[in-house]
């Protein structure tokens, strides 16, 4: 099953709607959104939060009549055992709406978004405060395009490319985009690098870590325990950064018997390409109950890192 946008337009005054709603959620762990959906009185939604955060099944009454006009427009409204659905989900951070796919997340094509993202846009903000302004940069495995956004909102005359090979995820992207009023956020396809022409002054991804025995694109990162897609992703950046050019990698790493994979693998090609870089674990344990799952029975730990490199002049 493949996921489509009908109307971007329409999916974009739906956003804007929500924004002048004053409507905020935060997205939890797909563990925490089944703990709290599951609760006495959270079947169906009562709210817009219901709805488009909480994924529950709606009756039309709970959404303004436009609202409503808006997601048949755009093709995000279903109907579920006599009951309404969106098909999207929308989560805030700080001032930005991002839409991306609704909960569970079961689809090949579906677009992620949760607890990483916040991390990862929390790190990105920080590494940009000292940078020098990039000309062009590129957010790998863009997905909502939260990357990218930042970007171009940190740096209104940088061009920031949101590249996936998700055509789903480009559509929500270039609405995300536009929601947050970033006019220099082109999305493109591309797998890594390899359809895009030309350099980079910074290249940044939040890729997928996990190892998924279902292959799932927005989860599976390969081999290593899921590693060898954040490994690429060092590769070519590498090889396409211009002189003086940064890379920020926020990724998951397996961590066995007290080693990093990871870090052993790309340690040796930072130090060859670049002038100075740092490693460092945001959190040393993410997503403790992918360890019951096949592949991880020798893991210890899943880590959330943060790799900032800079190549050299």
């Amino acid at each position: 099953m493949t996921s489509s946008l009908r109307d971007p337009d329409a999916l974009f005054e739906l956003g804007q709607a929500l924004q002048q709603a004053d409507y905020q959620f935060v997205t939890t762990t797909p563990a925490s959104h089944r703990r709290v959906n599951g609760r006495d009185g959270n079947e169906r939604a009562r709210d817009l939060r219901g709805v488009f955060g909480w994924s529950r099944p709606f009756s039309a009454d709970v959404v303004p009549a436009g609202m409503l006009d808006l997601m048949r427009r755009a093709g995000v409204l279903r109907e579920r055992d006599g009951h309404l659905c969106a098909t999207v989900r929308a989560s805030t951070v700080g001032e930005r709406l991002y839409f991306h796919s609704a909960f569970p997340t079961r689809e090949d094509d579906a677009v992620f978004f949760g607890p990483d993202t916040y991390r990862y846009v929390a790190a990105l903000k920080r590494s940009m405060e000292a940078m020098t302004p990039p000309a062009r940069a590129v957010d790998i495995g863009t997905g909502s395009g939260a990357g990218a956004i930042e970007v171009a909102c940190r740096f209104p005359d940088c061009e920031a490319v949101g590249a996936d090979i998700n055509p789903f995820a480009l559509s929500l992207a270039a609405v995300n985009a536009r929601l947050a009023g970033a006019a220099h956020v082109p999305t493109l396809h591309s797998d890594l690098l390899k359809d895009l022409d030309g350099g980079f002054d910074l290249v940044l991804s939040n890729p997928p870590y996990i190892l998924d025995p279902s292959e799932l694109r927005y989860r599976h990162g390969g081999g290593m325990h899921g590693a060898a897609f954040s490994v690429d992703i060092v590769d070519a950046a590498l090889e396409r950064l211009r002189p003086g050019g940064t890379l920020l990698l926020y990724t998951g790493i397996a961590i066995v018997e007290g080693r990093d994979a990871f870090l052993e693998t790309v340690r040796s090609k930072l130090d060859a390409r670049c002038s100075n870089w740092r490693y460092e674990e945001l959190d040393p344990d993410i997503f403790g109950g992918q360890l019951d799952c096949e592949g991880y029975e020798d893991v210890e730990r899943i880590a959330a890192v943060w790799l900032h490199a800079t190549v050299r002049g």
